[in-house]
């Protein structure tokens, strides 16, 4: 019987080891999209138990524990650390052919030295192991960095963020990895929100310039943008539930945010035609800045009412969208690339059917440049579809569409400090997609050169597309 989670788990092929153990393994990570918080980083307090750790605020968690029936009470609830915990453990042996199943495994082998499985009768003897462990100086946030090899971490940041534990971090020399934000102005992009017009309010407050039209919040924007460049943001990020285009003038937006300031409803068409002109800007705005742009698509976010109401937004009640937006996509960056030149951009499609277009819409656009980087890309699998098809699906597609080796690699995408080994994860698939093609013979075994460019998927692409200073 073969054993679970060896040294060359998902590893099937002899150059595939060889590929892992020798030139993947031991790479630094450079984690440049997560949603880890500064402040937490700077103030390094013990994490208190494996339960806030695992369950404090991982919505992936919390809907296969809803998926087998556990009361909520279990999962957001009052119930104690040691109930929840034994109710995520009993979650456990249901998930077959499920990333957690993995990931939870692998972080206990990692972190904690413990090579057998996460079940029922076993939960409270990995809960007293882990919690001792969590008590002891090493385990605090930085040295779970630290231990994880992490050489950069980009957070996600709003644009009135005041990045103030971010400039803590910098001055503290005694802490290697570095911290930098990435500018995320979805609050500014989302005008269809009950909350667009409270932001803009604190917006304006923040960058000192009273907002009432297009150029008025282009100013305020671009004020918080070269904030964001002094404090070394190399990246900005947003998301969408489908990419907009709608074409109209900047006197036509101007009448859209008034309409909005002065509490009147939008059609969708003035949503879109305003997220359009913003992104035109923003994307012209990066690339002047030489920032990379991330552009996150697909997401249909709080589907449950009852759930939203109880325990707000992010509590796993978001779904994958099947709305189409490839022509839009292409008709946005053309535009951009107009106006001078596209930001170099990862395109993240939550949905697996929209890899092709995304990934042959972002060929396209590819140019010539000093970094010899892939101008435009699609990124890695994220949140419902960074599980082990997911993450070969996107490899096969990349590779048969553009330059496989100048792929920008892997993410958390997390909020956690115990979740790198999600990197170790992509990585030996990362290796396992490489050996089989060799073993199946359509690629000459060039143990250096195959080296060298899982070294690159692993680490070196992402920090020469996202421009930090390692």
């Amino acid at each position: 019987m073969k054993k679970f989670l060896t040294n060359d788990f998902l590893l099937n092929t002899e150059y595939a080891k060889i590929l892992y153990h020798n030139y993947a393994k031991d790479m630094p990570i450079f984690d440049w999209h997560c949603h880890l918080e500064a402040e937490e980083i700077y103030k390094n307090e013990k994490i208190n138990s494996i339960t806030k750790a695992w369950l404090g605020g991982d919505h992936y968690k919390w809907r296969v524990m809803r998926a087998v029936g556990i009361d909520e009470d279990l999962i957001t609830g009052n119930a104690s650390d040691l109930d929840k915990f034994k109710s995520y453990a009993a979650t456990m042996p249901n998930l077959i052919g499920n990333p957690i199943y993995h990931w939870t495994h692998l972080e206990l082998k990692k972190y904690f030295d413990i090579d057998y499985c996460l079940e029922p009768d076993t939960a409270e003897e990995i809960f007293n192991i882990t919690n001792e462990k969590l008590t002891q100086d090493d385990f605090r946030p930085r040295e779970l960095i630290k231990m994880s090899n992490v050489a950069a971490v980009c957070t996600t940041n709003d644009p009135i963020d005041d990045l103030h534990y971010h400039d803590l971090l910098a001055e503290d020399e005694s802490f290697q990895t570095k911290v930098k934000p990435a500018f995320r102005p979805d609050k500014a992009i989302s005008i269809e929100k009950d909350s667009y017009t409270s932001y803009i309010k604190e917006l304006s407050e923040v960058a000192g310039v009273e907002i009432n039209s297009f150029d008025t919040l282009k100013e305020a924007l671009e004020k918080r943008m070269n904030f964001f460049k002094e404090k070394g943001c190399e990246a900005s990020d947003q998301a969408f539930k489908y990419i907009p285009f709608e074409k109209i003038s900047d006197k036509e937006v101007n009448e859209i945010i008034k309409k909005k300031l002065n509490g009147e409803k939008l059609e969708i068409r003035e949503e879109d035609a305003y997220k359009t002109a913003l992104m035109i800007w923003l994307g012209s705005k990066y690339n002047e800045l030489n920032w990379a742009m991330e552009l996150h698509i697909g997401v249909i976010r709080d589907n449950s009412t009852k759930l939203y109401n109880k325990l707000g937004n992010d509590v796993g009640a978001d779904a994958t969208n099947d709305e189409p937006w490839a022509e839009n996509l292409a008709n946005l960056l053309n535009i951009i690339e107009q106006k001078g030149a596209i930001p170099r951009t990862i395109i993240f499609p939550l949905n697996p059917a929209e890899f092709y277009p995304a990934s042959t819409i972002a060929g396209s656009f590819n140019r010539g440049n000093d970094e010899n980087v892939l101008t435009a890309q699609i990124g890695p699998s994220w949140w419902h579809i960074d599980h082990k098809e997911g993450m070969l699906d996107q490899m096969k597609i990349m590779s048969a569409t553009s330059a496989f080796a100048k792929s920008i690699g892997m993410i958390t995408d997390s909020r956690s400090f115990l979740s790198y080994p999600r990197h170790e994860y992509f990585r030996r698939l990362l290796c396992r997609f490489i050996g089989e093609i060799i073993a199946d013979g359509e690629y000459p075994w060039d143990e250096e050169f195959l080296g060298n460019m899982v070294k690159d998927i692993c680490f070196n692409n992402a920090k020469n597309i996202i421009k930090i200073d390692l």
